[in-house]
């Protein structure tokens, strides 16, 4: 991985803070991955214009998954249909029910592929040049991000990136929780062990999250930044053991099974829709 070395991690944060996205490029050119998948979607990007052509192909949905943080999902095929597909703005939709920030934005900026909706469009979200460029320089920050966090000398500041530019003013505590990288960031600033604090049920963690939730913490772009910028400094004291990231099903315990995401909710089949096995 090529980045600046020499740097604290609080300095490399500071210094990739300034134009993350060009810091992301520099290090896709070094990923082969990561440049095959964007050289992919850039070329089939144009030609997918329905949900279905996108689920179909695994390097431009991997891509888009990636920009929105999702990667874990990818094989959740009867959520990504989901997200794609429902109307977000719908209460009844599964984004909107989940209270899922990233799945609430990954289903609005798709809300195109929706048919059925007051959100439908003929356009494609892929019919603006702009609207690809943007996909793949999102997706190359996250890969950035991640590569960043699977090194022992620049652990944590791929998190504090990611939570600088995700997290928002009045984003609520289950909107930090649905999020593992937030979650993350925040239970370090509250004081708590990330290993210990991972064995408590879902309303604990919410329960001590609470405890010490300011909304002054995130009220503007400099307390956002200045909060990451504790993160890391107390990783320095404390630091943490590089592992492989943990995602929002591994956080509820997924076993493994061809569509992990329904065994969250106790579903083992994912033959029809996510909303119709959640919700009925």
């Amino acid at each position: 991985m090529s980045v600046i070395t020499g740097l604290s991690p609080v300095a490399l944060y500071q210094h990739d803070l300034k134009d993350e996205a060009k810091s992301a490029a520099d290090y896709a050119k070094t990923d082969a991955t990561v440049t095959n998948y964007t050289s992919s979607f850039e070329k089939d990007a144009v030609t997918i214009t329905s949900a279905a052509e996108l689920m179909k192909n695994y390097k431009a949905l991997s891509v888009v998954l990636g920009a929105y943080g999702l990667g874990s999902i990818q094989n959740s095929t009867a959520l990504v249909k989901d997200l794609l597909t429902q109307d977000p703005t719908s209460s009844k939709s599964v984004s909107a029910k989940s209270g899922n920030a990233a799945w609430t934005a990954f289903a609005k900026a798709f809300s195109a592929f929706n048919t059925s909706g007051s959100s439908a469009s003929t356009t494609s979200p892929f019919a603006d040049q702009s609207a690809i460029d943007s996909i793949v320089t999102k997706y190359e920050e996250k890969s950035y991000e991640t590569a960043l966090e699977a090194q022992q000398s620049t652990s944590g500041v791929g998190n504090a990136l990611y939570f600088t530019r995700t997290m928002t003013t009045g984003m609520s505590v289950n909107q930090i929780m649905s999020d593992s990288t937030l979650l993350k960031v925040v239970e370090t600033v509250s004081g708590y062990n990330p290993t210990q604090f991972g064995v408590l049920d879902y309303d604990e963690q919410k329960r001590l999250i609470e405890k010490t939730y300011k909304a002054s913490d995130f009220s503007s772009a400099a307390s956002i930044q200045k909060y990451a910028e504790r993160y890391l400094a107390i990783l320095q004291f404390n630091p943490q053991t590089v592992t492989k990231p943990a995602t929002m099903l591994s956080l509820y315990g997924s076993d493994g099974s061809s569509d992990p995401t329904l065994s969250l909710f106790g579903i083992t089949s994912s033959g029809t829709s996510l909303v119709t096995s959640l919700f009925g």
